[in-house]
């Protein structure tokens, strides 16, 4: 009898689960046909010239022509995005933390790294050119710039956010510096540093093309340069949206690492709060 209960209860579980699913993807699916609709009907209709908007057929067509190119050129860019954005989040999380436990460091590196983050990156793309040549550290250097802001104000703004009182429990408690760390300022903080690590790799993403449009012969960047000196605008298109893409898939994997990293935060409301122990 318990048994069928269990068993009813996680069928039960499920079918929340699913339709809670259901209800909250359905808004941007249906947005996004709406906008294939619209893109379909102006094409189809002639209202816009096909060189300046491609129709989804000709779109198609283009990347089906051409898979093996489009792969070759999206892995070089994968690799570039990927590759810039672990380089900011590691290094990004330890100037956040250096900051958080040393006030001077704070106070020299915050205006630093603000100034950054204000130079256009497309600016100064092209001296990466000239100090590192064409190859991938220009485009790596230029996807760390972009990913690097937000890791840093999210870490430091979630290593802040400690309540004081349970810092001061701890210090009462006898716990040492990294058990501190390590069990209440870095786990409060997660929320946020995700927060941030989601903006940082669809900017990694951004900052990697942009690198490629100052000196590549590879990657998106490359193609969507080579298609708009073409006017090839199929190919451009082609392009544009696999770049989306790999934004929007790197966007969910970090929202699925948080998920099984921090269930037990209120936005997920899985599991009961987290308690301390040292």
């Amino acid at each position: 009898m318990r048994r069928t209960q269990r068993r009813m209860g996680e069928r039960m579980a499920q079918r929340k689960s699913w339709t809670r699913r259901l209800r909250e993807g359905w808004p941007p699916l249906a947005f996004g046909v709406a906008v294939f609709v619209l893109w379909w009907a102006v094409t189809a209709a002639g209202l816009v010239p096909a060189f300046l908007i491609p129709s989804p057929g000709d779109t198609w067509a283009a990347f089906a022509k051409n898979v093996p190119y489009f792969a070759q050129h999206t892995g070089v860019t994968t690799i570039e995005t990927l590759l810039g954005f672990v380089i900011a989040a590691i290094i990004g999380e330890v100037v956040a933390i250096a900051m958080v436990y040393s006030r001077p460091i704070e106070r020299t590196l915050y205006p630093i790294v603000l100034f950054a983050q204000v130079i256009p990156k497309i600016a100064i793309a092209p001296l990466f050119i000239v100090w590192l040549g064409f190859g991938l550290a220009p485009k790596v250097v230029v996807a760390v710039l972009m990913a690097f802001f937000p890791v840093v104000i999210s870490g430091l703004a979630g290593l802040k956010s400690v309540d004081r009182e349970m810092l001061e429990l701890a210090d009462t408690m006898g716990a040492s510096n990294w058990k501190v760390f390590s069990k209440i300022r870095f786990p409060a903080s997660l929320p946020q540093l995700f927060s941030g690590l989601k903006v940082a790799a669809t900017l990694a993403v951004t900052g990697a093309v942009v690198g490629e449009f100052v000196g590549a012969n590879s990657g998106l960047g490359y193609v969507i340069l080579q298609a708009n000196g073409n006017i090839d605008t199929a190919t451009l298109f082609v392009a544009l949206i696999i770049m989306s893409l790999l934004g929007v898939a790197m966007f969910a994997v970090i929202e699925l690492i948080e998920r099984l990293v921090i269930p037990w935060h209120s936005s997920f409301r899985n599991a009961p709060a987290a308690t301390v122990q040292f």
